[in-house]
């Protein structure tokens, strides 16, 4: 691929994950990687992603920054990296674990990535500070719904409850993104299932059927992840297994990493 910097004269030796199921034993907590944020994901997903898909000093865009966790890797890979998230405490977090930094090739800000007039004129700016018209690669983490609540802002998807409204609002975030996303380069989005009035509620599914009817995209991928150490969810006895027991449903352990090529 002439998208990455792989050197595939040593392919036997790369660490990079091609199959469509990957079981990690726990996160990283390596460097300023800290699970301090519910919601935010593992290390290890970035950091394939973006050494599959990007060379040295390409651009990163991530429009649901969390705590960090892509920036991180993008300082790690020598990747320069944009992201947005609506809380501006994390915003606030994420700027103080970089201060003592001598990374500077990032650009965060507080926005709602929905909304064109938020975000679109932080992301010229972005774009122009990093001396760019594109960004190279996009990952989005977003809110599963409702689930997790992160502010008390009306416009944060995880204020979201109805399936029709989160993925039509989520929508928005996609097309301000990948508006930005050079032609024929890729998108990840990491979603994970939901569980509402008894039911699984396939959101993953849901988000999969709703980029293939709204843009002209290529379908890459669609990875299995499960982490091993998250003990909450091993189900291995306890509290969970008598749970899921006793009544008539399966324990999530799972998300889905969607991988998309953009070709408009």
């Amino acid at each position: 691929m002439k998208y990455n910097d792989l050197d595939l004269n040593n392919w036997k030796k790369l660490d990079i994950n091609i199959d469509s199921l990957w079981i990690i034993g726990e996160r990283d907590k390596s460097g300023k990687h800290a699970n301090i944020y519910h919601g935010n994901f593992i290390p290890q997903i970035p950091n394939q992603l973006i050494r599959r898909y990007t060379k040295e000093n390409e651009i990163v865009l991530d429009p649901f920054l969390g705590s960090g966790t892509t920036l991180f890797e993008c300082e790690k890979l020598n990747r320069k990296f944009i992201g947005f998230d609506i809380n501006a405490e994390i915003i606030e977090y994420v700027n103080s674990k970089m201060s003592l930094s001598n990374f500077n090739k990032f650009e965060i800000y507080e926005s709602d990535v929905t909304n064109e007039k938020s975000f679109i004129p932080l992301m010229e700016k972005s774009i122009k500070n990093l001396k760019a018209k594109k960004v190279q690669f996009v990952i989005m983490h977003p809110p599963y719904m409702d689930i997790v609540k992160f502010t008390n802002k009306k416009e944060d998807l995880s204020q979201i409850t109805n399936l029709s409204e989160f993925i039509n609002v989520f929508l928005k975030a996609v097309k301000n993104a990948i508006t930005y996303l050079e032609k024929n380069r890729y998108f990840a989005i990491v979603i994970g299932d939901v569980y509402k009035n008894s039911e699984v509620i396939p959101l993953g599914f849901y988000v999969l059927d709703a980029i293939k009817r709204n843009f002209k995209t290529k379908l890459k991928g669609i990875i299995v992840k499960n982490i091993e150490g998250n003990r909450g969810k091993l189900g291995k006895g306890g509290i969970w297994k008598y749970r899921a027991l006793k009544s008539d449903y399966f324990i999530f352990k799972h998300e889905y990493i969607l991988v998309f090529k953009k070709e408009f």
